[in-house]
């Protein structure tokens, strides 16, 4: 069985092609600038060299279009006839309290989809857009909807909801969702792997950390919490995101700098975290670290402000589930600094956290970075979330 997932962004379409026999990548790219000049689709196939071709991508169904015909290109293609594909995955950020799975995309769930759209007025639009071009291009060939919201919505009542007057969840479901569940699902279920655990007999913190970043309390395979709540800026602080703050400092900024509403967004959204806390060094981590390292005071205060978030999550999550036999960090950040893991880790040897300074030099592969005395193990797995969106998608199309 091949199965293509399909990222669809608002200027980008992510893809990659697997076959679920060996659950191989067959094919991967990357269409780029969609709508806007000097548009691009990278083209990787796994068993030759990358294609890389310029042209005008007006929309989304051009780009889509793009895709296919590099997939089935008579030099290039890995596959002679989109028939082999025997289902697409499609990455959709935001399904609110509608699925806690993933789903064939019928008509009905299309129509729920939409509904969604004021909750994630950025991600599902392109999302959306990308799927009924797919469905279009591929007629017959079944849709699955994998979402980010889905793993987290075990989190009980009493960790999503907020403390302002109830009817607001009633009439808007103001609530928290939590977002990046696909990545803390599948490191999860690759750490209960590696530890050879039962993923149901184990609790797990884990640490996606990215220019976006949550945290997730995993027990007994479940989500039980997670940082990120209604929308995609809190938690920890990130790239351009604040984080946790204050909601009295939302009205006080609006008076005093005499702020719309669509200015205020824009800061906590795209003017805040490392970029603002720097005083506009950069919204890259990496960026921040060497300034650090040359005494950058602006850098050394927005590092310290991101990793004590972190620690900070890890010691409440510990506390929401008990205890805690597990860490695990991914994503960007996450999989390859590892000045980032030792200082989120410092100071948390009460809870039985050692890690290892030797084995915590590795990037980007899976690898168990504690001392062997630890009680908590502290891992470093490579987040695949197309993986996940594959596997899922694999598994509804068998049993149509």
């Amino acid at each position: 069985m091949k199965v293509l997932v399909v990222n669809s962004g608002s200027s980008s379409i992510k893809y990659q092609l697997f076959d679920m026999t060996d659950e191989s990548v067959l094919a991967k790219g990357l269409v780029e600038r969609i709508g806007i000049s000097d548009s691009i689709i990278n083209h990787y196939p796994s068993d030759r060299e990358p294609v890389i071709t310029h042209q005008d991508i007006p929309n989304h169904r051009v780009g889509i279009k793009l895709m296919m015909d590099a997939l089935l290109h008579s030099e290039y293609g890995v596959i002679k006839d989109v028939s082999e594909i025997s289902a697409v995955g499609h990455r959709v950020v935001h399904a609110g309290e509608k699925f806690s799975g993933s789903v064939l995309l019928t008509d009905e769930v299309m129509d729920a989809l939409k509904e969604c759209i004021e909750l994630a007025p950025l991600h599902n639009p392109p999302n959306i857009l990308g799927i009924e071009v797919c469905k279009e291009l591929m007629p017959g060939i079944p849709q699955v909807g994998v979402f980010d919201t889905a793993f987290h919505q075990t989190i009980p009542e009493c960790a999503y909801l907020y403390g302002i007057p109830y009817k607001f969840y009633k009439k808007y479901k103001v609530r928290r969702y939590g977002f990046h569940g696909t990545s803390h699902k599948y490191v999860a279920q690759r750490a209960a792997e590696i530890l050879e655990k039962p993923l149901e007999e184990l609790k797990i913190i884990t640490c996606h950390l990215g220019n976006g970043s949550s945290i997730t309390a995993v027990k007994n395979g479940i989500s039980i919490d997670t940082s990120l709540g209604f929308g995609t800026v809190a938690g920890i602080i990130m790239g351009t995101r604040c984080g946790d703050f204050d909601p009295a400092i939302i009205p006080f900024l609006m008076d005093k700098e005499k702020l719309t509403v669509e200015e205020i967004n824009k800061i906590i959204y795209k003017e805040s975290g490392f970029l603002g806390l720097s005083e506009g060094i950069s919204s890259d981590k990496r960026d921040l670290r060497e300034r650090a390292n040359q005494g950058d005071e602006r850098a050394i205060r927005t590092i310290s402000a991101f990793t004590y978030g972190i620690k900070k999550y890890i010691g409440a999550y510990a506390a929401a589930m008990g205890g805690v036999d597990a860490i695990v960090f991914t994503a960007g950040i996450g999989e390859n600094s590892k000045e980032t893991r030792a200082e989120a880790c410092e100071g948390l040897e009460f809870l039985g956290v050692k890690i290892d300074p030797e084995k915590n030099k590795v990037s980007a592969k899976e690898a168990i970075i504690s001392n062997d005395d630890s009680k908590v193990k502290i891992m470093v797995i490579p987040t695949n979330e197309e993986l996940m969106i594959a596997k899922d998608t694999a598994e509804i199309s068998a049993n149509l």
